[in-house]
């Protein structure tokens, strides 16, 4: 009898452990499969939470980062862009140790560096990895025309550039060596979102 109870409850809890687990992959998959980047909700680098429907009727950038790279004075346009276009604009930085190793730093490594060398006032998420088996889901998402609705990419060294309109939608990607301030992402910014994508390039 006592072994048939043990058993019992170990099944009980077996199937709850499954119920919270598939809850939560409900949740990730209708992120994914959504044309949207507001259904994502990310861990910030502060340990607050990013929620990107926060920022409904703007533009967002979403750029991956690293500390160590020659590509790292970057954050000084994108700090120019964050502070001129406030208004329209958010940027989004994923720091990643995907290249290289070249974010090996805790989270609050990250946060003092970016303060302390390059005044970064926009958003940053924790650390993440952009690429391989453990793709973050935005990630996925964004790198992924299945999901995105508009193009599939590879993350093909820090500071890759993702841009999205104003209603959330992927538009297009820049290559990690575009500067921030290149005149195409300065045109996109200024042009009002119009239905072709198409038409800011």
């Amino acid at each position: 009898m006592t072994l048939t109870i043990i058993i019992l409850i170990l099944a009980v809890a077996g199937g709850f452990v499954y119920y919270i687990r598939s809850n939560g992959n409900v949740k990730e998959n209708a992120a994914l499969k959504s044309g949207s980047i507001y259904n994502f909700k990310v861990p910030g680098l502060n340990g607050s939470t990013i929620d990107f429907a926060a920022f409904k009727g703007k533009k967002i950038i979403v750029v991956n980062t690293a500390s160590k790279c020659g590509l790292t004075p970057q954050y000084e346009g994108l700090e120019r862009l964050y502070k001129k276009y406030g208004d329209r604009l958010v940027i989004v930085g994923f720091p990643s140790n995907d290249f290289l190793f070249q974010e090996p730093g805790s989270n609050a490594d990250i946060a003092e560096f970016c303060q302390r060398n390059y005044g970064v006032s926009f958003p940053m998420a924790a650390k993440v990895e952009v690429k391989g088996k453990n793709q973050a889901p935005l990630y996925q998402w964004l790198t992924n025309m299945n999901l995105n609705g508009v193009e599939s990419s590879a993350v093909t060294w820090n500071f890759q550039k993702y841009l999205l309109d104003e209603n959330g939608k992927l538009v297009k990607h820049f290559s990690p060596k575009t500067d921030p301030e290149d005149a195409e992402i300065i045109n996109w910014i200024e042009t009002a979102n119009e239905p072709n994508a198409a038409a800011y390039f």
